[in-house]
């Protein structure tokens, strides 16, 4: 029995060594090829679908406006020599960034866009977050079917969504002739083209983003924490505010910022429900680029807007980095 087993050992480190041996250094060599180029493919996308996109517009935002197509000067290209080339990049500035400083309107934009944004994104966790404990909450057979409803919004195109409301929200809209004709009010609510229909549109459409991180974090809590808080005499009030909410807190930023982020740079809903007197970037820059032709100056609008978001971005990846680190 021994020997049967030391040959059977043998046998099979034999068959390993040969495998080894009949490898070669031209398969070992594709190998790690491979590997790394699996590595890279996640810094491909990100230089070709970001880095570059993002370097032709910075480079519009430092160029002139001028009457031609492309409606700014100068156009940089190898036609002209290394020589042009160079001739071009020393006509670019940073005039139109000044530009954006001197002139009031871009900096109220900024500022209208981020404390809409901010408290639609208040709207949203409120709303958001009860039907999101409900859905945690909830039999594990009915789970599915919560989820289904609540990505459902998502199989209609955006636009028809946004128009739905125009339809529920103006004074002769569906809204205005139920409370009517319930006796609520008397005279039509003026909802429409104010910043009220604004943060509905805006918490209406970004509601999923809200409550699928929600969702995916309460879903994973041990609710026996709380029913043992309670036994030991803890309110149920007190108990969600000391442990349901700060053991929630990652799928909360991470739904506050994925509502945030968009919605500050929001085009649609203000222009379809806000009006034309609402002032947020999202329209300044379409109206740089589309109505004034000005390329180079809603560049420069973009380049600050990212910027500006920038921070919550690198804010929401350093929050899923230690969602990681505390599921492992």
């Amino acid at each position: 029995m021994a020997r049967a087993i030391e040959t059977t050992t043998g046998g099979e480190a034999a068959a390993r060594a040969g495998a080894q041996a009949g490898e070669g250094p031209g398969t070992r060599l594709a190998a790690a090829l491979a590997s790394r180029f699996v590595i890279l493919v996640p810094y491909l996308w990100l230089l070709f679908f970001f880095l570059v996109p993002f370097g032709i517009v910075f480079k519009i935002s430092l160029s002139h406006t001028a009457i031609a197509m492309p409606p700014y000067t100068p156009v940089l290209g190898l036609g002209e020599g290394l020589a042009g080339l160079f001739a071009g990049l020393r006509e670019l500035s940073f005039e139109n960034y000044l530009w954006l400083v001197d002139d009031a309107l871009y900096l109220n934009a900024y500022v209208s866009s981020v404390v809409i944004a901010a408290v639609s994104t208040l709207l949203t966790l409120v709303v958001g977050y009860p039907l999101a404990y409900a859905m945690a909450r909830a039999p594990g057979s009915l789970r599915p079917v919560l989820l289904m409803l609540v990505i459902l919004p998502f199989w209609t195109s955006f636009l028809i969504r946004v128009y739905a409301w125009i339809g529920i929200l103006k004074p002769e809209g569906l809204l205005n002739q139920f409370l009517m004709w319930a006796g609520v009010i008397d005279t039509p609510l003026l909802i429409m083209n104010t910043h009220t229909a604004i943060f509905i549109g805006i918490v209406y459409s970004y509601l999923p983003f809200m409550v699928l991180p929600l969702y995916a974090t309460l879903e994973k809590m041990d609710f026996s924490l709380i029913e043992a808080a309670q036994d030991l005499g803890c309110p149920p009030m007190s108990a969600f505010w000391k442990i349901t909410f700060p053991l929630s807190l990652p799928g909360v930023v991470a739904g506050c910022l994925l509502v945030f982020i968009p919605a500050v740079g929001e085009f649609v809903i203000p222009d379809l429900l806000g009006g034309s007197q609402t002032l947020m970037i999202g329209k300044t820059l379409w109206n740089e680029f589309f109505a004034n032709r000005d390329w180079p100056v809603a560049s420069a609008v973009a380049i600050i807007l990212l910027l500006i978001l920038v921070l919550p971005i690198m804010f929401f990846q350093r929050a899923q980095a230690r969602a990681q680190e505390q599921e492992r």
